[in-house]
């Protein structure tokens, strides 16, 4: 219940911030910033609000994956669910957030970081997907994780900037270019750590 009690709290945050993007706009929230984007390249912002869009339901249903069904509904839920965040991810929410990061914020670290995490973000759910495929488990579980756990970026990326500033008060530059990597290196960290704890040989 703790964490479910944690998860939606963040969860609602980040509908909050989902929502200043309703209705459409060109100018709205994270917009206001990159309106060099906007302005000279037609695409970026039907790509940003895909990316928004889809992203806000690919962390609901990722989440539920990690709940243990017992009834006949509940297994139909997280096969729904899971088929959901899968294809939301792979058709919608990656790619769009690896053409975002080509145009990232920070230079070329930040560039780089987001890049690397939309790869790694569609390779490990398409890995996942096949896993489920051959019905190994073991490793679809494990691959799961290791998606979700990127996909948890959009929280602890706001999360580290607000540590960060509070802590550091750096230019906010600066701060943009280590939450790039913080946003995602020790989420990816600590599902290797559950996934080494839960498992006696980790299936790849």
């Amino acid at each position: 219940m703790l964490l479910v009690s944690v998860f939606a709290y963040f969860y609602w945050l980040m509908l909050q911030l989902t929502l200043n993007y309703v209705p459409y706009s060109s100018n709205a929230g994270f917009l206001i910033i990159k309106q060099t984007e906007v302005t000279t390249l037609p695409e970026y912002r039907y790509i940003f609000y895909a990316h928004v869009y889809t992203s806000i339901f690919v962390l609901l249903f990722g989440f539920i994956q990690f709940f243990k069904f017992k009834s006949a509904a509940g297994i139909r839920l997280h096969r729904v669910a899971g088929y959901q965040y899968i294809f939301l991810l792979l058709a919608f929410a990656a790619p769009s957030g690896l053409y975002m990061g080509l145009h990232a914020n920070g230079g070329i670290p930040s560039k780089i970081s987001f890049i690397i995490q939309s790869l790694l973000w569609w390779a490990t759910t398409f890995i996942a997907l096949q896993k489920i495929k051959q019905r190994n488990f073991t490793a679809h579980r494990n691959w799961m994780l290791r998606s979700f756990a990127l996909c948890l970026s959009a929280i602890s990326l706001r999360f580290w900037k607000v540590v960060i500033v509070y802590l550091f008060h750096l230019p906010p530059m600066d701060t943009y270019k280590i939450i790039a990597w913080l946003g995602w290196v020790p989420n990816l960290i600590i599902a290797e750590i559950i996934i080494q704890k839960t498992t006696n040989k980790t299936p790849l």
